[in-house]
């Protein structure tokens, strides 16, 4: 008997599912919450993530600046967020490695923003159709308020089409 993916049985957000409720599922999620992390802003089609942290006793380090895991842990999902629900069912989406870049310590308030554009999806959809998989890396920044760049952030996602 072949095994069916949950991603094949449903759409893995249903429709009726709207971004405020997908934003306060997630920041509600316990280790979110744990962190201080929070969607601020997510786009109506799901391409755009905006998301904050503030520095708080429980996410700092031992010399008082963003604990580097919370910072990684803000930037995880998202763009696995995005492909999933822009490319489909027809589409399988993993994590498959991440890279964190720490350039300067995190003090106050920490933000991201996490995009894919319709060209970059068109992109993958053509690749992944032509060849049956690929891997995409995407970058991010985490800045601080002010607009220094606190992290970059390298994502690499495993992308494969699904036997029909």
């Amino acid at each position: 008997m072949k095994k069916i993916s949950l991603q094949q049985k449903k759409r893995w957000l249903p429709p009726f599912f709207k971004t405020t409720y997908f934003k306060m599922l997630v920041n509600f999620y316990l280790p979110y919450m744990g962190a201080g992390i929070k969607i601020t802003n997510i786009t109506e089609d799901f391409r755009r993530f905006d998301v904050s942290m503030k520095l708080r006793l429980y996410n700092r380090n031992f010399v008082y600046s963003h604990f580097g895991g919370s910072l990684y842990a803000m930037a995880d999902p998202f763009y696995m967020f995005i492909l999933m629900e822009n490319l489909g069912t027809k589409y399988m989406v993993w994590d498959k490695a991440a890279k964190i870049d720490f350039v300067k310590p995190g003090t106050g308030t920490v933000l991201a923003t996490f995009e894919v554009n319709e060209e970059e999806l068109n992109a993958i959809k053509e690749e992944v159709d032509a060849k049956g998989k690929m891997n995409k890396i995407f970058h991010a920044e985490i800045k601080s308020e002010t607009g220094e760049v606190i992290a970059r952030v390298e994502k690499v996602l495993y992308i494969r089409k699904l036997k029909e």
